[in-house]
């Protein structure tokens, strides 16, 4: 029975642990692999006693090689305690911090091969190897405690509650085993004796931390990130590690005044445990320097969303604001201009004016006509409503529009094209038909103006998806945009007086936030400017058969 139960218990604890693996996730998950590990190697460890001493019934040999599992199975409840899970994920990431766990169990098979193997199989010494077997546990056993007192200490909630359980654990399972070794070492220590049961608690202890912890399962993947701990204590026992591997073997050698063959091995380990963990350190940079550089590209999207973001809010502020002034402005000027444009149209046709009245009352209705296209202009600016909207594709849109600019071209040697890379059927957007040929219209027509100014050239029309948007770009081989930063701002033109109001774009740049898009424009590398509309594609394909027809 002395054998049996404790074997019995850490095996409970292994299975609940093992499913608290298969529920949980990120760091949590590596959490709880860790304790099902330790688990597992303690059952292993409990197990080779039932066989030697129940099946078998033969005293365990001297030395055990079950020893060396029941040594290390405290390594992984400290690395699991040592990482932190209930910190945030966003630290290291799950590789880093596995290789940290990988680095401490490295160090301490070194630890062990170092101090008590070459005693326990090369050259068998039992009274050196024991009392070194049972320092190394006590000191395993102090560190798991330090550990997983700090962990509570710098926890919160359910984690909090958690690491005081591995906590009491730790205490009562170290001084336990502290006290067995004792009763082994003055040669009183019996299987099933009074010795047992401190192991049983310490077992049903650590039985009880996986089952506390499956019932607060959900509450701890839920759990924000707790940040009072700057950083957690895998990285810096890691480097601890490292640090000391050079100071062990340069004791071996020069140091030690063992015989040399074990001053060699003692050494050799040494160095194998430098190799290993130098591996592991590279390994670990390499992995850290990719999460840099991703999390390096993440900041500089989110910086460059944020300043297109910023230019939206104004952009919209700043035509709501003047949105309100122009239709107060407009409504004042439409009914006097009607009476000027009237006026004057009484004179031209009246027969008793001179030439010069007549010219002038001319001059005064073009003018007052030209005044009135600039107040309409301003109300079908200040007015922009939304729209009915329904599917529709860009494509055939897009043909009609550098058509109908087309018709009006009188310089031959500007081209306009259309393309689109994708051969397959293209996705529909939600959009008011009416109102985004307007904007296309508007952005050809100033393309056109630009490269009427050079001479001629080429503006190329082109349309392709890219994830969940249709992209549409206008790209032209004209002078370019002297200050893009301002292009979509109301009333900004650089066409000379008479030719425009600086009111087009600035509506076009509506009509794109009213479809929940965005328009941007910028200067082409190889010359020219281009102009790049951003549209949400619908999720729902075209039907092939409409698709052929389109």
């Amino acid at each position: 029975m002395g054998d049996l139960v404790p074997l019995l218990v850490v095996t409970a604890a292994f299975i609940v642990s093992a499913r608290n693996t298969f529920d949980s996730r990120g760091h949590t998950r590596l959490f709880w692999s860790l304790m099902t590990t330790a688990m597992g190697m303690w059952c292993f460890s409990a197990a080779c006693w039932v066989w030697f001493e129940v099946v078998v019934r033969k005293p365990l040999p001297d030395p055990f090689p079950g020893d060396v599992v029941l040594f290390l199975h405290v390594v992984p409840i400290m690395a699991a305690v040592a990482i932190r899970p209930h910190q945030s994920d966003e630290r290291e990431g799950m590789l880093p911090s596995a290789l940290n766990v990988l680095i401490l169990l490295v160090w301490w098979i070194v630890v062990y091969a170092f101090f008590v193997f070459p005693e326990e199989f090369i050259v068998v010494n039992v009274a050196a190897y024991g009392p070194r077997w049972d320092l190394l546990y006590l000191v395993e056993g102090v560190i798991l405690i330090a550990v997983s007192a700090s962990a509570f200490f710098s926890s919160a909630g359910s984690w909090r509650i958690l690491y005081r359980n591995i906590f009491a654990a730790s205490v009562l399972y170290t001084f336990a085993s502290e006290a067995i070794n004792a009763a082994i070492a003055r040669g009183i220590y019996k299987s099933g004796g009074i010795y047992d049961l401190p192991i049983l608690a310490a077992a049903l202890a650590f039985l009880w931390v996986a089952i506390s912890g499956r019932h607060c399962l959900g509450e701890i993947e839920m759990m924000p990130a707790d940040t009072r701990a700057s950083r957690p204590l895998a990285p810096h026992l890691a480097k601890l590690a490292l640090l000391s591997l050079p100071v062990m073997g340069y004791w071996a050698l020069f140091m030690s005044n063992e015989p040399p063959s074990l001053r060699h091995v003692r050494f050799a380990v040494t160095m194998g445990g430098v190799a290993l963990l130098a591996f592991g350190v590279f390994l670990k940079q390499h992995l850290l320097d990719r999460r840099l550089l991703q999390l390096l590209k993440r900041s500089r999207r989110s910086f460059d969303n944020l300043q297109r973001l910023q230019g939206r809010v104004i952009q919209q502020a700043k035509l709501a604001s003047l949105g309100e002034l122009v239709a107060l402005a407009a409504g004042e000027l439409e009914y006097p201009l009607s009476a000027i444009l009237s006026s004057s149209e009484r004179m031209a046709a009246s027969s008793n004016l001179s030439r010069e009245q007549l010219s002038n009352a001319q001059k005064i209705g073009k003018q007052a006509r030209r005044t009135r296209e600039l107040v309409s202009d301003l109300l079908s600016f200040s007015q922009q409503t939304p729209g009915e909207k329904s599917p529709l594709e860009l494509k055939p849109l897009l043909q009609r529009a550098v058509q109908m600019e087309g018709f009006k071209l009188e310089n031959k040697r500007i081209s306009l094209t259309v393309e689109s890379n994708d051969n397959l059927p293209l996705p529909r957007v939600l959009g008011n038909a009416n109102q985004l040929l307007q904007a296309f219209l508007q952005i050809i027509e100033n393309a056109v103006d630009a490269l009427q100014e050079v001479g001629g050239g080429r503006l190329q029309v082109a349309i392709w998806r890219e994830e969940n948007e249709m992209v549409v770009q206008f790209a032209d081989s004209g002078p370019g945009l002297r200050d893009p930063e301002r292009v979509f701002d109301p009333f900004y033109t650089t066409k000379p007086v008479g030719k425009g109001t600086g009111l087009g774009l600035s509506a076009t740049y509506g009509v794109i936030q009213d479809h929940k898009g965005q328009i941007t424009c910028f200067n082409r590398p190889e010359g020219g400017a281009a102009f790049e509309i951003r549209l949400p594609a619908l999720k729902t394909a075209i039907p092939q058969a409409e698709a052929a027809r389109a």
